[in-house]
């Protein structure tokens, strides 16, 4: 049984970035149109990187959503586990991308990351200043909420749309 607070879902990125902020803007759209059970929080990670680790520290699971640099063209979307998030983020789009890696190997040296970590990321169009996401990368927000939902249903997570509420 999945204890309270014990799964984290972690928006991460710079939303004056463009797309590189595309990990909070999904976040705040799966707080929007989702109700989550006792057990999963919400956290806008912002760019705390190794400040996160506290947030992250006596988790079972987590997910973190973010742009990656996948090597792909623009809104291909992609899932990282466990290992695999520091190897991809060796290619850093940002500064914040820089510490997660430190952060994970930092939790790791403690014991005291999770069990499972899951990074649900997208290929960003333009990380260049402005605020707002591109077309592309628009277009695929609901691409990613649906595969940070289906994560926690394999969990054993059940996420309910709040468009459903009261009707």
């Amino acid at each position: 049984m999945i204890g309270p607070g014990k799964i984290a879902v972690v928006g991460i990125g710079n939303i004056l970035l463009g797309d590189e902020g595309v990990g909070v803007h999904v976040l705040n759209e799966l707080r929007d149109r989702y109700c989550f059970p006792d057990g999963v929080e919400l956290i806008d990670g912002g760019t705390m990187g190794l400040d996160l680790l506290p947030f992250i520290e006596g988790r079972q699971r987590v997910i973190f959503i973010d742009a990656v640099d996948f090597g792909a063209e623009a809104g291909a979307v992609g899932e990282l586990r466990g290992g695999e998030i520091p190897e991809r983020l060796s290619s850093k789009l940002s500064v914040h991308q820089i510490a997660l890696p430190e952060m994970l190997s930092a939790g790791r040296l403690l014991g005291t990351l999770p069990e499972e970590i899951c990074l649900v990321g997208i290929q960003p169009k333009s990380i260049d200043p402005g605020f707002g996401l591109s077309p592309e990368i628009e277009a695929k927000v609901d691409e990613l909420m649906a595969r940070v939902v289906r994560k926690l249903s394999e969990w054993g997570i059940e996420v309910r749309s709040k468009v459903h509420e009261g009707s």
